[in-house]
């Protein structure tokens, strides 16, 4: 057998990911999407997999370049999936005992979502149309001006990362009869629908939506949305709620007397934990389940191998209890919760990211985890024997030949009593009693977590010969309330005391470390974070700062979320508070920025635009730093995660390299 070696940044390209699993619930056969590095369209191919419920047989299904969405009929006799052809998706259907699939919709602008209906015979679309437009069907789209046109904008939320300028079409309901072919729009209107879920009878459909009001004229401004009920002709609507939650998923419960939410209330703004929310469909309050729980419900971890993850809530089979996931102590789980408020426990646990779920019939558990040492396969949980079985190996090929860094976990308790749990993974080939430099990673958000899950760049970075560790300072989720909440109003403060006290206490703990070899990196508040320790220390020999903010003054008009997270995050805007922001701003600092930086950022980035990275890069020139500035063509904010292939493995060895000349070895 060879010998093994660590890992690179090319292997990205040899990466398998699954995702989205389904389980039929006629025959708990388990669809899933299957995701490798191709070198057409975006970088991508994702096709559909079946597997029996034993694990035994694991086939091919789809046969298209990006499948994806996966969704068992209600009888189990098909399998609809979303399928991308040139820019647009739209829904197919393949029978699920094999055989050629076939195109069902032909809406202009594509398919973002869908849901069977529960009798099977239609499916719920949202697709978006131009505002006092029906939707447009390909065959009847006209031609195309040839000639560029002005855009003209009268909207505050004008554009959004990754999907650039508005287009001037919002996201609506559409119902697609599988019989006739017949659309029928359900809502309309100058606001977005976001989740939208049937009612168990399939006469009606619930949605989430900003719309404005008397006493509140722009739903841009809005950080609350509500749930509206429509029939499922279109013709009548109701508003369930009060305006005074920000809801994310919705499902009905299964006797269809309430509908659930996971929301929350804003009272601690964008760092308030999640609650479970229940309203009664046909009118009356809702009210909050657990609410005494200092958990996080939903997935929050961060990881370099996804984009976005977590399921909606699933209910038992009796319809006494709810699923649903867990962020917390850097692991994401699976709980069960009783409806009626008098029991909860974690269900699926363990030192991992659960980023996706499925109940089978028999009420097992369907999971796809990722943990330190492997990106992510498929797993089953059986309530009865408390047993889980590995469904798939992905990536065991790959993994055969490498030597990866485990990392070890610690907690230290910081000069104010605080708990702080992080990481530290030793370098590759470590030789014991040797001294080796670190790399300090920042996650972003800042409400998310590291957690107990894979990351390529933090593997990189120890196949190069650096110690990594990482940690969870105040401001992130999966420790309580409290911690999340810490940051607001406080940038640079408490959590540049977490980090820099985590420095000491890795110094102090883990001696191989050698404190006169330091080297800092992070990516969006990461950025921000990299950006502020290196204009308040000289401790770190270099630094990487990833789509970074560098001036609160000018992100809050050129960030797609500028004009209300600065608001909510640091307590301010630029015409009353031009102080508060460029005291809490990077560039401020400039001159005492000694580390050699790199800037790493995406031409497309719309959260932490390019303008922030560009900012610093001449300041710091200007003032004779040591520094330099690279930038990704048509990427945008998550580029580390699922930007085209050859520019994340760019990004990669644009780290390690930077860190390679200025860090000795």
């Amino acid at each position: 057998m060879s010998e093994k070696r660590v890992i690179t940044a090319e292997d990205l390209h040899r990466m398998h990911w699954v995702n989205d699993p389904v389980v039929s619930q006629q025959s708990g056969a388990i669809a899933y999407v299957s995701k490798t590095v191709s070198d057409k369209h975006d970088g991508y191919r994702s096709h559909i997999r079946l597997m029996d419920a034993d694990g035994r047989r694991d086939i091919p299904f789809t046969a298209g370049e990006q499948d994806a969405a996966p969704a068992w009929s209600p009888n189990g006799s098909h399998i609809a999936f979303l399928r991308k052809h040139e820019d647009a998706r739209q829904v197919w259907i393949i029978p699920a005992d094999g055989g050629e699939a076939r195109v069902i919709t032909n809406v202009e602008h594509g398919v973002s979502a869908f849901k069977w209906s529960p009798d099977g015979e239609s499916l719920l679309l949202k697709a978006e149309t131009a505002d006092g437009e029906e939707l447009e069907l390909e065959n009847e789209k006209a031609d195309q001006p040839k000639m560029p046109e002005e855009k003209t904008i009268d909207r505050i939320k004008f554009k959004a990362d990754g999907g650039g300028l508005w287009n001037g079409r919002r996201s609506h309901l559409f119902l697609w009869d599988l019989s006739t072919e017949h659309c029928t729009q359900l809502t309309s209107g100058t606001f977005d629908v976001f989740s939208f879920t049937w009612s168990t009878d399939g006469q009606e459909i619930a949605y989430t939506a900003k719309i404005s009001s008397d006493d509140y004229q722009n739903p841009d401004l809005k950080l609350t949305s509500d749930l509206f009920i429509v029939d499922r002709e279109g013709k009548s609507t109701r508003q369930v709620t009060d305006g005074k939650l920000s809801i994310d998923s919705i499902t009905y419960t299964p006797d269809g007397n309430s509908i659930l939410m996971l929301a929350d209330n804003l009272s601690h703004g964008f760092a308030t934990l999640t609650r479970i929310y229940l309203i009664p469909t046909h009118g009356g309050s809702y009210r909050a389940l657990y609410d005494d729980i200092d958990v996080q419900l939903g997935h929050s971890c961060v990881s370099d191998m996804r984009s976005g993850a977590g399921t909606a809530p699933l209910f038992s089979q009796d319809g006494r209890y709810v699923y649903v996931q867990l962020s917390r102590n850097g692991g994401v789980h699976i709980g069960r919760f009783a409806l009626d408020g008098s029991e909860h426990h974690v269900e699926v646990s363990g030192d991992r990211e659960i980023y996706q779920f499925a109940l089978t019939q028999d009420e097992n558990i369907v999971f796809a985890a990722a943990d330190p040492l492997q990106p992510g396969d498929l797993f089953t949980y059986n309530r009865t024997s408390s047993e889980e079985n590995r469904l798939t190996r992905c990536n065991e090929e790959l993994w055969a030949e490498l030597e990866l860094s485990e990392p070890e976990v610690f907690t230290f308790e910081t000069s104010d009593g605080w708990p702080i749990q992080g990481w530290m993974m030793k370098p590759a080939n470590f030789k014991e009693g040797s001294k080796v430099p670190a790399i300090l990673e920042i996650h972003g958000g800042p409400q998310v977590m590291y957690g107990h899950t894979f990351m390529h760049e933090f593997q990189l970075l120890a196949a190069a010969g650096y110690a990594v560790f990482y940690t969870n300072p105040r401001g992130g989720h999966g420790y309580g309330q409290v911690h999340v909440n810490t940051v607001r109003g406080d940038y640079g403060g408490r959590d540049y005391q977490d980090l820099m006290e985590a420095v000491d206490y890795v110094l102090k703990t883990y001696t191989y470390v050698d404190e006169t070899r330091l080297g800092v990196t992070g990516g969006s508040y990461g950025g921000f974070m990299t950006n502020w320790i290196v204009g308040h220390t000289d401790r770190f020999k270099a630094a990487v700062t990833q789509r970074s903010i560098s001036n609160w003054i000018s992100f809050y008009g050129v960030s797609d979320i500028g004009y209300y997270f600065t608001e909510d995050q640091i307590w301010g805007n630029p015409w009353d508070d031009l102080e508060k922001l460029w005291k809490h701003s990077p560039i401020a600092y400039v001159k005492d920025i000694h580390t050699p930086l790199l800037i790493l950022h995406g031409e497309q980035d719309l959260r932490c635009p390019i303008e922030q990275g560009e900012q610093l890069f001449v300041a710091l020139k200007r003032l004779g730093k040591k520094t330099q500035f690279v930038r990704f063509p048509a990427a945008d904010h998550n580029l580390s995660r699922a930007g085209h292939p050859h520019l994340r493995v760019r990004r990669l060895s644009h780290i390690v390299r930077w860190f390679e000349e200025h860090i000795e070895k």
